[in-house]
């Protein structure tokens, strides 16, 4: 069965983030407006489907959209405004950049501050219910793991090609290693406690 399209209207703006729990790396978050059109019976939670899916989505809903926006906040920005602040910005720059202003916004999640007086709500697991927030769902998790791919490039040693900058046992003693990166969220705890114990 296919996920919904929209809550309330047409130009309703599905709004989700990648990299909220990340060590390093930005918080990214997309907005999508779809037209009542679309339908895509593989479009999901991007964290279900497989990277090929991924990438293919993303073309399409590229293409079909009538506007999208993705935005990445970076991990100063992180430290400076705290993760809750910056997924919020995050998101109000996405819907701010989209070409066509929405009418109702549908936000993955339970919490959402109020942007613009732009009615929305928030939908737990939203984002394998509704088509326009999984579509914000792909595109964030597809230009987050690209940006997270090129700073590979430059810091080979964490394994961001694999981990995307979450906290795996790998990255941890990579930090633990070669200590932090500029992409590096200070304000996290970036080592277990049993990794910095003097024993």
């Amino acid at each position: 069965m296919s996920l919904r399209l929209n809550f309330f209207s047409t130009l309703e703006a599905g709004v989700d983030e990648a990299g909220r729990g990340s060590l390093a790396g930005p918080v990214t978050a997309a907005a999508v407006i779809l037209p009542n059109s679309f339908n895509s019976e593989i479009l999901n939670d991007s964290k279900k489907i497989s990277k090929d899916k991924r990438n293919q989505l993303r073309k399409i809903i590229e293409k079909e959209a009538i506007t999208f926006s993705v935005i990445n906040i970076e991990s100063k920005i992180i430290d400076k405004i705290n993760i809750l602040n910056a997924t919020m910005k995050a998101m109000h720059l996405a819907i701010n950049n989209l070409k066509v202003k929405p009418k109702h916004l549908l936000v993955d999640g339970n919490f959402f501050y109020d942007f613009n007086n732009i009615p929305h709500k928030c939908i737990i697991k939203g984002d394998s219910k509704y088509q326009n927030i999984a579509a914000a769902s792909i595109l964030a998790k597809t230009y987050r793991d690209d940006y997270m791919l090129d700073l590979n490039k430059i810091n080979s040693n964490y394994g961001w090609d694999k981990n995307k900058g979450y906290g795996t046992e790998r990255h941890r003693q990579a930090i633990k290693k070669y200590g932090t990166t500029k992409f590096h969220r200070k304000s996290f705890q970036l080592l277990k406690k049993q990794l910095v114990l003097s024993l």
